[in-house]
């Protein structure tokens, strides 16, 4: 029970409200109690105001840009650790020792191949398809296949799914880029690491071998890491959801991989690059600048800000090392797309309209420049964003099946429409 009480007063009846205190943030309001004893909801389109759920799993304070995994700063994980052990911190609440992280590492890697007969499932789409409907289609079939790693009741079988989707969404999101390009499937390498198995899945051919770039691997570890997990985001919101009626997690990961499909959310790196292909060269930079800076316009500059940071984006600080170093070790320098981004990084970074409305170049600016140099489509941008937050979603739905007073969700609504009225026969109407 909560040490502070807040007093509403509505219609001469006075209310109270425990006040919750969370580790960081701000104090929140219990109103669980509110329609039962004063009859009335509260409305908060997009949950702004809104606690849904406890969570001990990620913190960001966006006023001074701080991103917590499990309490630790999003830089140091990104300066010292790796993907997989992030995975294991995000799943399991601490830091693994040396063994558990080659326990976990191992779990992981023989789980990366898919059943043989998922291959077909890909036949079914058309080539021009887009990855992310690909990807909803078979995460969703999953269920189909893995029978034994479906009950929500049983503990193992959730760790044997958590660990079963680690481990294939990149191979599925690999196959659904080779399958794009009209290319053979190329199976997972144990010998591999995590980054670097997924970029020889996506560019490697039959024919001959690929060797992985260690800039290139630790680059994409490094996005993998930094879109791991982000608090209650709308994907995230989506997974807990779907998961709070009891549907496999298999199910409530398609249900994620769908929304985070959105471009005000997982598209977000994607509309970036589109962005900058409109610009199209250093010299309408200007004209793009003056219709950011013109509300009238209609024109926004994607990739600049962010919802939650007020402040600059702490995975965009890391991100940019890596853009430095992919673009010196490829040596892209007459790119006329990058050109555009490095010169609108500039900008935003000197002028003080951008410095004064906080419009900070974010993760997906810097995360699309990687990707394009890397030599993903932009069409593959979203998928490696899934393949990254999957671990964020099992982690967020594991928490959530293990709550106590666990409920499904059932958002209230305020209702406008017509108020009661009776049928009309259709000849007098």
């Amino acid at each position: 029970m909560s040490d502070t009480i807040a007093k509403l007063e509505l219609n001469g009846n006075t209310y109270d409200l425990p006040v919750l205190k969370p580790t960081h943030g701000p104090d929140v309001l219990d109103i669980r109690k509110l329609y039962g004893e004063a009859d009335v909801f509260t409305f908060d389109p997009g949950f702004t105001s809104t606690a849904a759920c406890e969570s001990a799993i990620t913190y960001i304070d966006g006023d001074v840009g701080e991103l917590l995994y499990r309490g630790y700063p999003i830089e140091q994980l990104a300066e010292k650790s790796t993907h997989l052990e992030v995975c294991y911190l995000l799943l399991y609440g601490e830091l693994p020792t040396a063994p558990q992280l080659a326990d976990f590492t191992q779990r992981v890697t023989r789980h990366t191949m898919v059943h043989e007969q998922m291959h077909y499932f890909f036949r079914g789409f058309r080539r021009d398809a887009h990855p992310m409907a690909t990807m909803v289609g078979v995460v969703g079939a999953m269920a189909a296949f893995y029978h034994d790693s479906t009950d929500i009741n049983d503990p193992w079988q959730r760790e044997v799914a958590a660990i079963r989707m680690i481990a294939k969404l990149p191979t599925i999101a690999a196959m659904a880029y080779k399958y794009s390009v009209g290319q053979p499937f190329v199976y997972p390498k144990n010998a591999l690491s995590y980054a670097g198995n997924f970029l020889n899945m996506c560019f490697a051919v039959p024919a001959e071998d690929y060797l992985v770039s260690p800039i290139l691997e630790k680059a994409m570890d490094r996005i993998m890491m930094l879109h791991a997990d982000h608090e209650q985001n709308a994907s995230t919101s989506t997974v807990r959801l779907a998961g709070s009626s009891g549907a496999n997690p298999f199910a409530c990961i398609a249900a994620g991989i769908a929304c985070l499909w959105g471009p005000a959310h997982g598209g977000a790196n994607q509309a970036c690059l589109e962005m900058l292909k409109e610009i199209g060269s250093v010299d309408r930079i200007p004209e793009y600048i003056a219709k950011a800076k013109d509300k009238t316009s209609g024109f926004r500059l994607m990739g600049f800000g962010h919802r939650v940071y007020k402040n600059f984006d702490p995975r965009a600080k890391v991100m940019k090392e890596s853009a430095d170093e992919v673009l010196e070790l490829l040596g892209i320098h007459n790119n006329p797309l990058l050109q555009v981004a490095k010169e609108l990084e500039r900008i935003a970074l000197e002028d003080e309209y951008f410095i004064s409305k906080k419009l900070y170049p974010n993760v997906d600016f810097y995360s699309g420049i990687i990707l394009e140099a890397m030599g993903f489509p932009t069409a593959m941008f979203t998928p490696i964003f899934a393949i990254s937050r999957t671990v964020g979603w099992i982690s967020q739905w594991k928490e959530m099946i293990g709550e106590k007073n666990q409920k499904i969700g059932r958002p209230r609504q305020l209702y406008i429409g017509p108020a009661k009225r009776d049928y009309v026969d259709l000849r007098h109407r």
